[in-house]
């Protein structure tokens, strides 16, 4: 496909690399924008309408993180979500390469790369955004298909489904219980959609990432002017949800504060406004969820029992991906089909050697786990098979389950590579990675200082 109406910005850090990319495409497409600073990036977008972005994934030597390159890729989606954007990084770095690609980005390029691989990929990119022009909604209905299904054929599964049926058409509030990554999200979905207001709106929070100071404000809303940063009136999530389902993800998370705050809305079912004085009435169904066990959650010290006693009328404990081994080839097989169809690649199957591996693994990280496994090994694959090479397992999982030795330098070791990966996985979220890792922020900062990190 011929390239020669293509306009073309390319944003590195590196000069040489700048250099080497406008030589190669001088010739090839229309235009080639190169910028060092990505700082200058929304004025570029502003100013010039670009086909496509060469945006490299690390600006700044010393942390090589990629998280630099995932910011700016979001802020060019921002500014303009049809550009096509291929990510450049010289780390190899798949998981990072896989987030880039569920933030939006087109295909991603190694360095040093094959001057005829890029222009191909190039050509292949635009000739795809052309063909797909138009059809937007479209393909948009189609991907969204991915992880929006609960799938299952086991016993425990079933008995799921059974009592989802029996309890989503009444308004009865729901306590869903179970490890990260078992499904809980789609549960709470599933709920609303086949409950009497399935046709209201359904709000999604994660209260358990809620600051002290954002928790009332994005719950509840705020007049402009209620503190420093209320610049327009906003409705809360739970006026927002009215007539509808609020579903509360990580409630076990907030603090006995948040949840004395919560009890008194749920009990006179309205809400005021912080800056006003005017009760709203509300008329929502309830659903929670939590990866805190209850007996845990059910400690006066962590959670208060009339709370607890107000959202959870019924409940509802999904099991780990171990506990329902039948699943796994049926989630598999699901999964490798709608990601061969995002990234239209052609139908892949899974050999005996691969469905032997994926049985005989635990997923500690549970359907979330697999459903990464498969994205990431469609996405690397370049046949029509999946292999035992092909399925890559979480490395996160495996160091956070990791038995360590009894030896002090290598418990060291272990916790320290454990911090990192957890803050890694937080994207340097300090709060939510101390609430994974069972430590208060302050203790959190102790260990960073002790390990220089």
């Amino acid at each position: 496909m011929s390239l020669k109406n293509t306009s073309i910005l390319v944003i590195d850090d590196d000069p040489d690399v700048l250099i080497a990319v406008r030589l190669l495409l001088k010739t090839e497409v229309k235009k080639v924008v190169t910028e060092k600073n990505p700082e200058n990036l929304p004025a570029l977008l502003r100013e010039n309408t670009f086909d496509l972005v060469l945006l490299d994934m690390n600006f700044k030597s010393s942390i090589n993180t990629g998280n630099e390159g995932i910011y700016w890729l979001k802020r060019i989606k921002e500014l303009n979500k049809d550009v096509s954007v291929i990510m450049i990084t010289a780390y190899g770095d798949i998981d990072l390469a896989v987030r880039s690609l569920k933030e939006g980005a087109s295909d991603f390029i190694l360095k040093p790369w094959h001057n005829e691989k890029l222009i191909a990929n190039i050509a292949d990119i635009i000739k795809k955004t052309k063909r797909t022009a138009g059809e937007g909604a479209e393909k948009e209905s189609s991907e969204n298909l991915i992880g929006t299904e609960l799938l299952a054929e086991s016993e425990a599964m079933k008995n799921i489904f059974f009592k989802i049926e029996k309890i989503a058409p009444t308004d009865a509030n729901i306590l869903i219980l179970g490890e990260n990554g078992t499904g809980k999200d789609l549960t709470a979905k599933a709920i609303h959609q086949k409950s009497l207001r399935a046709k209201q709106p359904f709000i999604k929070v994660d209260v358990g990432a809620l600051t002290e100071t954002l928790f009332e404000s994005e719950l509840f809303g705020h007049k402009k002017g209620a503190f420093t940063d209320a610049r327009e009136d906003r409705t809360g999530r739970i006026e927002a949800a009215n007539g509808g389902t609020l579903f509360l993800d990580e409630i076990g998370n907030i603090s006995l504060q948040q949840q004395a705050k919560l009890l008194t809305v749920l009990q006179n079912r309205q809400v005021t406004r912080l800056g006003t004085n005017q009760p709203i009435p509300v008329d929502i169904r309830l659903v929670c969820a939590t990866n805190v066990p209850l007996q845990e959650l059910a400690s006066e010290t962590r959670f208060r029992k009339d709370l607890i006693y107000r959202i959870n009328t019924v409940e509802i404990t999904l099991p780990p991906l171990r506990q329902r081994k039948e699943d796994i080839i049926l989630l598999a097989k699901h999964f490798a089909k709608q990601y061969a169809a995002k990234y239209r690649k052609p139908a892949m199957e899974l050999d005996r050697s691969a469905l032997e591996k994926l049985v005989k693994y635990s997923f500690p990280g549970n359907v979330r786990e697999l459903q990464y496994t498969m994205e990431r090994a469609i996405i690397m694959s370049d046949g029509d098979v999946l292999t035992e090479r092909d399925l890559i397992f979480s490395p996160i999982e495996s160091v956070l389950t990791e038995k360590p030795e009894l030896d002090d330098n290598k418990l060291s070791t272990i916790e320290k590579n454990t911090i990192l990966l957890v803050i890694e996985k937080h994207n340097g979220n300090i709060t939510k990675a101390a609430r994974e890792l069972g430590l208060t922020r302050t203790a959190l900062y102790r260990r960073l200082s002790k390990y220089d990190i």
